[in-house]
């Protein structure tokens, strides 16, 4: 439900709008002056304020700079009997959504406000996943034909609609977050956000602070109210990824809100309604976390409500073949290169390998072949040597340094072994990119720039 706030000093006017807009169905809070309004409004967060612009005191430029500044989302309706050009240039100047001159027509409000507010939402998704959203097919990136495979496929379809919460385990890199996107697109949520963190990659000190926001003055650097991850999430599905690495207190706060569908932005009063479906996951065994008292046992039982297990790849070596065909036209595709081919023998050193690191693993070594590939076909010996190959000079990796007459791709080798460089650096920092530009000793500019450069997604500041 949306909260609105009426400001107006002349209570007639109050009282016939704070009707009309609560049997529209609004939460709504009307006070008779802007000091009071400029109170209300550092404490509480309203989707759409309508304020007077005459008051005593405070007046309704002020209330609408106020409004804008705790929280930018916030859409502000301003009304005078006094209307001229330069207060509603002003007002526009400064946030406001619409200019209303006394008297005017209820129905003509009404519009206005649901316009307003339709616009707010569909802004707050687009910030997230609307972009995202373009490129998402249901089963599109998971990829297998084995039978452990097939028997997720088959939970994710079952469970897709319902409201129940998700855990999914599985080691590093068998590909969580996309069963995850998987269960929301195939959901009656598929419309509306879907918000993912992975919870070991921001700091603990923040990590309350993105999941459920914050209000102004909340602690030293909140410039502003910031609605949280949840918020964000409200009607579609928040993805909580490495859950296992959460503190108790983070932990506790979780609890809150699978249990009572609320809680509070950090240094705030009011509870927040949100209906949010809740996919976790985690590489951790949780039931010994539960055992050894670093998880909590009912927080476990509330997210384990529909458990899927992810199998590492080594035990579904029959899908490397296909993964490995699907990454080979993904980064072709991407890359603009012929799709090479790969021999029997290229694929039986695949299909062998033990892939610690999963499916990540894989895709990692193909995007590589794809990248320094200058023939048309990828011989044993060449997935060989990139298996067993770490980041080094060209010399020392075995490329030749000798020139044939056919000339050598000196820009696509120098980028390939440049975009490698990146990637590990943000895996290594699990994906933390302030941490993956000092092991590069690059400044965050440069690392920025370079990340665009090679369309390289994900990671957080």
């Amino acid at each position: 439900m949306e909260k609105i706030l009426v400001v107006d000093d002349e209570q007639g006017l109050r009282d016939v709008l704070s009707i009309m807009l609560k049997r529209t169905g609004y939460a709504v809070t009307s006070v008779a002056d802007g000091e009071e309004a400029v109170e209300l409004l550092s404490k509480e967060i309203f989707d759409l304020v309508i304020t007077d612009l005459r008051m005593p005191n405070v007046d309704g430029m002020e209330v609408l700079k106020v409004a804008k500044s705790a929280s930018p989302e916030t859409v502000v309706l301003v009304i005078t009997a006094f209307a001229s050009a330069d207060s509603a240039v002003e007002a526009m100047k400064q946030g406001a959504y619409d200019y209303l001159t006394k008297p005017f027509q209820v129905d003509e409000v009404q519009l206005i406000i649901r316009n307003a507010l339709e616009k707010r939402r569909l802004t707050t998704e687009n910030i997230l996943l609307k972009r995202e959203m373009a490129s998402q097919s249901s089963f599109a990136q998971l990829v297998g034909q084995s039978e452990a495979m097939q028997r997720v496929f088959e939970v994710v379809r079952k469970v897709a609609d319902s409201k129940s919460n998700v855990l999914i385990c599985g080691e590093s890199g068998t590909g969580k977050e996309l069963v995850a996107r998987a269960i929301h697109y195939n959901s009656g949520r598929s419309a509306l956000p879907f918000v993912a963190v992975n919870c070991s990659a921001v700091p603990e000190t923040l990590l309350e602070s993105e999941l459920f926001g914050h209000m102004k003055g909340s602690f030293t650097g909140a410039i502003s109210n910031k609605a949280g991850l949840f918020e964000v999430a409200d009607g579609g599905t928040i993805f909580l990824d490495e859950i296992g690495d959460t503190t108790p207190s983070i932990q506790v706060k979780l609890l809150r809100v699978i249990q009572e569908r609320e809680f509070r932005r950090v240094g705030g009063h009011q509870d927040i309604k949100v209906d949010v479906r809740i996919v976790a996951a985690t590489n951790k065994n949780l039931e010994k976390a539960v055992a050894d008292g670093s998880f909590r046992e009912d927080l476990y039982y509330r997210l384990d409500v529909i458990p899927i297990r992810l199998p590492p790849l080594r035990l579904r070596s029959g899908d490397i073949p296909l993964l490995a065909k699907h990454f080979l036209e993904r980064f072709s595709k991407e890359s603009g290169k012929p799709v090479p081919t790969l021999t029997p023998e290229a694929m039986h050193v695949l299909v062998g390998h033990e892939w610690r690191g999963n499916v990540r693993e894989l895709e990692n070594l193909i995007e590589r072949v794809v990248a320094f590939s200058t023939e048309g076909t990828v011989t044993g010996s060449d997935v060989e040597g990139w298996l067993h190959r770490s980041v080094a000079p060209q010399s020392q990796q075995g490329v030749s340094l000798d020139l044939t007459e056919e000339g050598v791709d000196l820009e696509g080798l120098v980028n390939g072994i440049e975009k490698e460089l990146l990637i590990k650096a943000l895996e290594q920092s699990k994906w933390v990119k302030k941490k993956a530009a000092r092991l590069l000793r690059l400044n965050a500019r440069s690392f920025r720039y370079r990340l665009e450069k090679y369309a390289i997604k994900g990671g957080r500041d």
